[in-house]
């Protein structure tokens, strides 16, 4: 058995200092070609992203300094050459790449495979207008189809109970990203259809890098939205991240909150547009009825309406004079039948 006060104990300390003093004398100038993944601008300046091929991925950094003078924007999915040293970050372990400076070359596999995708389903016409649909006014049920633990879900709920909380939600739980994830979105998609209780649906997830949300970015989903009769908005990522589905669906939210504001109305401007139309309605009977009246009065004083109580009453006028001599001729007629009885008596 060995000796354990013969062997020099290292600390982790001691040893990570060891190591970074290895690897960044043997590495104090490298030139790496790899496409750009998970790239973050921090507030401070600083860029923070991974270079990746088919084989590995190395963490990098570019410091304000450096990364000022840039011409260009780094993108996640972007080919670049990347020179610059190893060094390491003691209070992980972590060994990164220290860039001095990024030189474009050329767009990475996936963000080819995205324009190539792109290109083929626009020239099928998958993103005409002509096929986009207007989403209700007023929706009943709205199916989301999205991660059922993603805080995209919570933020959308919360938005829509709060705008409008008399809308049912229908969830249609997904992977969101990794293998499988592009066929259980197109597959609660075409669900959703075929069972037809949902009013919009609501397809998408919160941000991430390019291969997060490349379920997305599948001709799979595509189609599936396409195909559907229910109109669908996709709410994928953040206001500068775009996907395939995005192009198709018929309508974009900038972010899953936003489309969440999109497909319900708010209470409070709906029943303030209730109140304004009532009020408007009343403001308009009563006019109707202001001028009705007036119209009444109107043709009450006219001449024209006059004109049949003045017939009446000459008629009433002649019924009086025509038994006024019905009287005097009956009375006359009378007198005489009487003077010949009597004249005739007188004889007799």
């Amino acid at each position: 058995m060995q000796n354990r006060t013969a062997v020099h104990i290292l600390s982790v300390g001691e040893l990570t200092r060891r190591i970074k003093s290895v690897l960044e004398t043997d590495f104090e100038e490298v030139t790496v070609e790899g496409e750009i993944s998970n790239f973050k601008r921090h507030s401070s300046g600083h860029f923070y992203f991974s270079l990746k091929d088919s084989a590995a991925q190395i963490s990098c950094t570019m410091w304000r300094g450096r990364n000022a003078s840039m011409k260009f924007s780094p993108q996640d999915g972007m080919k670049v050459v990347a020179r610059g040293s190893i060094s390491v970050y003691e209070p992980r372990g972590n060994y990164q790449l220290d860039c001095t400076e990024l030189i474009p070359a050329g767009l990475g596999e996936l963000q080819l495979a995205f324009e190539r995708l792109k290109q083929k389903l626009a020239d099928e016409g998958l993103f005409d207008a002509e096929h986009k649909k207007e989403l209700p006014q007023f929706p009943e049920r709205i199916g989301i189809v999205t991660s059922p633990t993603g805080a995209a879900l919570q933020d959308m709920l919360n938005i829509i109970s709060r705008r409008f909380p008399c809308v049912e939600i229908l969830l249609a739980p997904v992977r969101v990203q990794g293998s499988g994830a592009a066929e259980e979105i197109a597959n609660a998609l075409n669900i959703l259809n075929e069972e037809e209780n949902c009013d919009v649906i609501i397809v998408g997830r919160g941000g991430g890098s390019l291969e997060d949300l490349w379920a997305f970015n599948e001709e799979i989903v595509a189609r599936a939205i396409f195909a559907s009769k229910i109109p669908v908005v996709s709410a994928v990522g953040h206001e500068i991240d775009f996907c395939i589905s995005d192009f198709v669906a018929d309508l974009r939210a900038p972010t899953p909150s936003a489309a969440a504001e999109l497909v319900v109305p708010n209470k409070n401007a709906v029943a303030n547009s209730i109140q304004k139309n009532c009020a408007a309605m009343f403001s308009v009977i009563d006019e109707e009825m202001r001028y009705a009246n007036e119209k009444i009065q109107s043709l009450i004083k006219s001449y024209s309406f006059k004109q049949p109580f003045d017939r009446i009453r000459r008629n009433m006028q002649r019924a009086d004079e025509l038994q006024s001599t019905l009287e005097r001729i009956m009375k006359f007629q009378y007198g005489t039948r009487q003077n010949n009885v009597i004249s005739l008596g007188a004889r007799l």
